[in-house]
């Protein structure tokens, strides 16, 4: 619609800057079913785990990845019920000594612990005791020693429920993941020629001024394959090498970059073609990580790209422009992509025909900007006009 109002050029394809988790625009293919989704979570189902008891002996970690539904239920249950199991052990206690039978007459008994008459004086003093909130009317008293070390006992228990609900909410809290929702990827993968190679590329960006310390990028191909022996791969991770200046995978992630692999002879997609590409069921998947600047916390932010997903022809549009001395980053122009010449045929056909530049002399390719040539048309309309009009 805007580009048939002039207000944006036929060449550019707009896409939106965050992922719609939500309600994702792009599906793949009936049957096949993605690996890692767009917001990045795995698609992988855990079934039929006989030793479940193995989650239990990690209990934090157990605690940290339940919902926070669960959490709140475990925190106030684990409380109650110590409150109501040390409130019935003073309640015995008291009992046992005859602190119930006491109502104020004889001035010489001394009790356990005083003001007890019931269980729900029990309970109060056993939520008093684990909470340190202080003794009122109801404080233990020297004359039972079984009393001294019940509340020992119960302290410790207090302080052990503390440490570990407290520190379970906190890691919840202060979660890797939660970092990683700044952490945005382009919606599309591009395939374009770059400095005389077919590349395969996507771009990345950190909506935060805190910077990700050490921040590397891998990529993979999942795919189904076939061993010689013919066994069957139903999910076979593939690394696929990325161009860096420095030679390894650390980027610094201050302005969205474009993470680019050159499609050659040991990349997995050498032998994919425009055409093959719409047939081909793969799934590249893009794997952010480094080090949260603010708390020291390693963080990831995972993203996929299906052949529906990648585009064939297109390159990124530029984000990044100079105001005033300064660096400007404009966001909304992240996932937008433009047409470019791109040789139709796969890497594997390009190098069987002599490279890019033996087939640009041979078939005339050439990479000058759509926009010239439609600036070319619009010249030869108008001289066309001027010969017709009197």
């Amino acid at each position: 619609m805007l580009s048939r109002k002039g207000l944006i050029p036929e060449d550019y394809l707009l896409t939106r800057l965050a992922e719609d988790v939500q309600q994702p625009k792009f599906k793949a293919k009936a049957g096949k079913a993605r690996f890692v989704a767009k917001n990045g979570t795995c698609n992988v189902a855990h079934t039929n785990i006989r030793e479940q008891g193995r989650f239990l002996q990690d209990v934090f970690t157990t605690l940290v990845d339940l919902k926070w539904l669960h959490t709140i239920v475990i925190f106030t249950m684990s409380f109650l019920c110590s409150w109501l199991l040390f409130g019935m052990v003073w309640w015995l206690v008291a009992f046992a000594h005859g602190d119930l039978d006491q109502r104020g007459g004889d001035g010489d008994f001394v009790p356990c612990v005083t003001d007890i008459r019931s269980f729900s004086s029990a309970f109060l003093f056993s939520i008093e005791v684990q909470v340190t909130i202080g003794f009122g009317g109801r404080m233990i008293t020297e004359e039972c020693v079984s009393a001294i070390v019940i509340l020992i006992v119960q302290n410790i228990v207090g302080l052990v429920i503390n440490a570990i609900m407290l520190g379970c909410i906190f890691m919840k809290t202060a979660q890797a993941h939660r970092r990683a929702e700044t952490l945005i990827f382009s919606k599309h993968a591009v395939i374009s020629v770059r400095d005389n190679r077919l590349c395969f590329m996507v771009r990345i960006g950190d909506l935060r001024k805190s910077m990700i310390i050490s921040a590397t990028v891998r990529m993979q191909v999942v795919r189904r394959s076939t061993t010689q022996e013919g066994e069957v791969v139903p999910l076979d991770q593939v690394d696929i090498h990325i161009d860096n200046p420095v030679g390894t995978n650390g980027i610094f992630l201050v302005s969205p970059l474009i993470i680019s692999h050159a499609i050659d002879r040991a990349s997995p997609l050498y032998e994919l073609s425009a055409f093959g590409l719409q047939h081909e069921d793969i799934e590249v998947v893009v794997v952010l990580e480094g080090v949260v600047e603010t708390t020291g916390i390693t963080t990831q932010a995972r993203t996929s790209y299906v052949s529906e997903e990648i585009l064939w022809g297109q390159r990124f549009v530029p984000t990044v422009s100079e105001e005033d001395g300064l660096y400007a980053v404009d966001y909304s122009k992240f996932g937008n992509t433009v047409k470019v010449p791109t040789p139709c045929c796969s890497a594997k056909a390009l190098d069987e025909a002599g490279g890019l530049a033996r087939l640009k002399l041979t078939e005339g390719v050439t990479l000058r900007p759509s926009v010239r040539r439609r600036r070319g048309s619009m010249m030869a309309r108008r001289s066309r006009v001027e010969s017709l009009s009197p």
